[in-house]
């Protein structure tokens, strides 16, 4: 089903100063092939920076009242499929893709740089600690948002301070208490974007290391559906249980709905199994919750980032009170 995407009204001309700019900017930005799920409508107004002065004045002049929303590789997002009004800020390798060998073992990496590259850069260089961003299929922007993490290491384990633009324009340096880390979760300012984080590891042997990087290589390729267009891991692991167990349990791997399915591999990965849209891969996700409530009274919480607006007349409902969302997750 081809689905009417309507256009926001430009911002542009409102904001005089943005001529003064000299990253990228883009108004209704089409955001689907910016994800790994291949899904969502466009952007109101896009936003590439030329570097992290060009952001810090960008935001510094931006009308306060005016949404923020910040994506990085698009590896574990929904943009629903009436797109993001607002703007929509994504940075560029180019100014925001260095990754630095620094003393005593750390390591500073830009938010646009993969994990693996800093994975394998950390592991060329004999520092030991960071390998598990191997297993990792998105940036270091989104790691250090959703303290990322992997074969039981965690982003807020080896971060010892990120550098980020305030939504006020102001450039500040963070340390790992000031973000409040929880599982998958960080309390840092509120509208902040991250440019760079900088890690602790420790010496290791790098030929060591890289054969361990294989392994977990080996093992997400063998066990995960690594080239489908999916989001990652789709459901938080509840204390004690393990997701893909509840949704197999539940009978949920493989449900399918329009083109999304979850996935026959690992139940816990949801996919576009080609051209599906938002609509359909967000009501997979909240049938599989409703399964696993049903089943074991437990309530999963999403991993994925679900954002934006629906399309009318096809607005997902919550399994648990049957309303339809009225915005952004």
């Amino acid at each position: 089903m081809n689905v009417h995407v309507p256009q926001w009204p430009d911002l542009i001309p409102s904001l005089p100063w943005i001529y003064e700019i000299r990253g990228q900017v883009v108004p209704n930005q089409p955001l689907a092939e910016m994800t790994t799920l291949r899904v969502g409508g466009p952007a109101q107004l896009f936003f590439r920076p030329a570097d992290e002065d060009d952001l810090a004045f960008f935001l510094k002049n931006l009308p306060e009242h005016i949404r923020v929303t910040v994506i990085g590789l698009g590896s574990n997002l929904l943009i629903r499929d009436g797109g993001l009004d607002g703007v929509v800020i994504r940075l560029p390798a180019k100014g925001f893709g260095n990754i630095e060998i620094l003393d005593g073992h750390r390591v500073r990496a830009g938010a646009a740089v993969p994990d693996v590259k800093v994975a394998t850069a950390s592991a060329e260089a004999g520092i030991d600690g960071l390998w598990f961003y191997r297993g990792i299929p998105g940036g270091i922007g989104g790691a250090l948002y959703m303290n990322a993490g992997c074969y039981g290491t965690e982003t807020r384990n080896r971060m010892v301070e990120l550098r980020a633009v305030t939504r006020q324009g102001e450039i500040v340096t963070l340390t790992n208490a000031d973000m409040a880390y929880l599982y998958r979760k960080s309390n840092g300012p509120r509208g902040a974007v991250f440019v760079s984080g900088t890690y602790q590891g420790f010496p290791g042997d790098s030929e060591k290391i890289l054969t361990e990087m294989r392994t977990v290589t080996e093992r997400r390729e063998s066990s995960q559906p690594t080239r489908a267009r999916t989001a990652g891991s789709t459901f938080k692991n509840p204390e004690g249980h393990s997701s893909w167990k509840l949704i197999d349990e539940a009978g949920g791997r493989g449900f399918t709905f329009g083109r999304a399915q979850m996935s026959e591999m690992h139940s816990n990965f949801l996919i576009n199994t080609g051209e599906a849209d938002a609509f359909e891969v967000e009501t997979v996700g909240e049938t599989i919750r409703q399964k696993v409530r049903d089943r074991h009274g437990i309530e999963l919480k999403w991993e994925v980032r679900r954002m934006g607006h629906f399309v009318p007349g096809r607005e997902v409902k919550e399994f648990t009170d049957g309303a339809p969302f009225t915005g952004a997750v």
